[in-house]
């Protein structure tokens, strides 16, 4: 992982602990993340985080909502993908983001706690996830 991967990691981890976001985190989110952060925070403040959960299993994936007129909404994996276009082509193309602004949204929202959560069975998630 990158230095700046191993600092973002570790915010995220502090802001997880805490289930809160000081100013100084913010801060340095936006350093890394720049104009991402700021549109996920648009996402977020927009209640476009939603976490499927399946039961029993208890796994779970983002769906994200974008930010474009259409309202196209993204399935994520906070950490790991994005099934959006800016994740294909400025993250795993270009290698030039940590990732994107539907992962930021996702992660942000989980660790604050303020994103919606809803409970399906584990083969409607895995329906879900077999359409990726």
């Amino acid at each position: 992982m990158s230095a700046s991967g191993l600092v973002a990691e570790a915010v995220w981890k502090a802001i997880e602990s805490a289930g809160s976001v000081t100013h100084e985190q913010l801060s340095m989110l936006h350093f890394l993340f720049g104009k991402n952060l700021e549109r996920a925070t648009r996402i977020m403040d927009q209640r476009g985080v939603k976490r499927i959960f399946g039961e029993p299993s208890g796994r779970s994936i983002f769906q994200v909502v974008g930010e474009s007129r259409r309202k196209e909404e993204y399935f994520c994996f906070a950490e790991h993908y994005c099934a959006c276009y800016s994740f294909f082509y400025d993250i795993v193309n270009r290698g030039e983001q940590l990732c994107c602004k539907h992962q930021l949204a996702a992660r942000l929202s989980a660790a604050l706690g303020t994103c919606t959560d809803e409970k399906v069975a584990d083969d409607q998630l895995a329906l879900l996830l077999s359409n990726l």
